[in-house]
């Protein structure tokens, strides 16, 4: 398991330096006027017949949605999310479990019972309408929007895993 988290957050720190290189790539291309930045001979997946300024704008987005959501789940298991620890003073560790499974049950329960089929959907409205970016952004964006879903699942089932802990130890 913790080879799968470093190889993770390895591949999400490439793509943090990937959309900080496309930051600067698009800048640069940008302020000489130059669109397209490069072109093919036939269509490659996602990117179409060419990478341009609004494919380079549509790239960072994705891969900041992507640097942001994956990673949830194992922030979630490593306890460095975000909570309100002014409750957790002066608490006994069984009532710490309490009121986080509270927490679980009150918040996450009905946030993804209701974002994981709206997730799904998104996804596939995009992959049923072969949906691509406007103005020369990227094609097949079911791909990128597939993120939203997976993140979501990872996300969902670290707090599972959490919460059957936490009922464990709030008895």
């Amino acid at each position: 398991m913790e080879r799968l988290k470093s190889a993770m957050m390895k591949a999400l720190a490439i793509a943090l330096i990937a959309m900080m290189s496309g930051i600067v790539v698009q800048v640069v291309f940008s302020t000489f006027d130059i669109n397209p930045i490069l072109s093919f001979m036939r269509a490659v997946p996602l990117l179409g017949k060419a990478i341009t300024l609004n494919s380079l704008l549509d790239i960072q987005w994705h891969l900041l949605v992507i640097i942001g959501l994956i990673p949830a789940g194992l922030v979630w298991q490593a306890n460095k999310h975000v909570r309100v620890d002014f409750l957790y003073q002066n608490r006994s560790n069984r009532t710490k479990a309490r009121i986080d499974l509270v927490g679980n049950l009150i918040f996450a329960v009905p946030f993804f019972a209701l974002g994981l089929p709206a997730a799904w959907s998104f996804m596939m409205r995009a992959w049923a309408s072969d949906e691509g970016g406007r103005n020369g952004g990227l094609n097949d964006l079911w791909l990128i929007k597939a993120v939203l879903p997976l993140g979501l699942t990872l996300l969902a089932v670290a707090i599972l895993i959490e919460t059957i802990r936490l009922i464990r130890a709030s008895r």
